[in-house]
């Protein structure tokens, strides 16, 4: 039986690259939530096809705030693209 890991590092910009790299998800709108002010990392997103790029605040509420205006940006005021069913066999 195979031994489970205790915990898993994920890299936000690999996981970025392989979604818009799978032509049944890359249509999806991909935010990056980060705490990263790094350039090379926005410039790095918006090069593998990233929606947003969002620095997460530190302060508690201030990061609730940002979770909920994403949530209506996304929800309400974004116009997604149309669903083409050709594309998503």
């Amino acid at each position: 039986m195979a031994r489970k890991p205790s915990i898993i590092f994920i890299n936000g910009l690999e996981v970025l690259r392989q979604i818009k790299s799978d032509p049944a998800l890359r249509h999806i709108p991909v935010v990056m939530l980060t705490s990263s002010r790094e350039e090379k990392d926005l410039v790095r997103s918006y090069d593998l096809g990233v929606n947003a790029f969002v620095v997460k605040p530190v302060d508690f509420s201030q990061f609730v705030e940002a979770i909920r205006t994403l949530g209506v940006f996304w929800a309400i005021v974004n116009e997604p693209p149309p669903f083409i069913p050709e594309q998503h066999k």
